[in-house]
């Protein structure tokens, strides 16, 4: 139990690399599906890059100074990755709804833990 509250109560600088990673992929991720980039809708295509552009950002301030609001942006971010392919509408439609499902989880879990541990037992800022 110590173990697991030791890691959970630690910012550490390879989580904001790690979300950079993610951002990263988001980006990119339009291009990983071979075959499915050409039928893609450039409003899908703006999407990811400007989320994954947004994750990357957050990731690199995380890494000047500690903030709640770059969790809170992060999270959301990832959760809209998370429903875009409801709204936006490839849900049915190859690969790219599984890496931006995947994706847009692993941006808000990371979100969560990174401001679980920015904040104290009682919901206080940690100095």
């Amino acid at each position: 139990m110590d173990t697991m509250r030791m890691l959970l109560s630690t910012h550490r600088s390879w989580e904001d690399w790690a979300v950079m990673g993610f951002g990263a992929l988001i980006v990119v991720s339009p291009w990983l599906t071979p075959g499915e980039a050409a039928t893609l809708s450039q409003t899908i295509v703006i999407n990811a890059v400007v989320v994954g552009l947004i994750v990357c950002a957050l990731a690199a301030l995380e890494m000047l100074a500690l903030e709640h609001w770059e969790e809170a942006i992060g999270f959301i971010c990832g959760a809209w990755l998370m429903i875009s392919p409801y709204v936006l509408g490839y849900i049915g439609d190859g690969a790219l709804r599984f890496w931006h499902v995947g994706l847009g989880a692993l941006v808000a879990l990371f979100a969560v833990m990174e401001f679980w541990q920015d904040t104290g037992p009682e919901g206080t800022e940690k100095s």
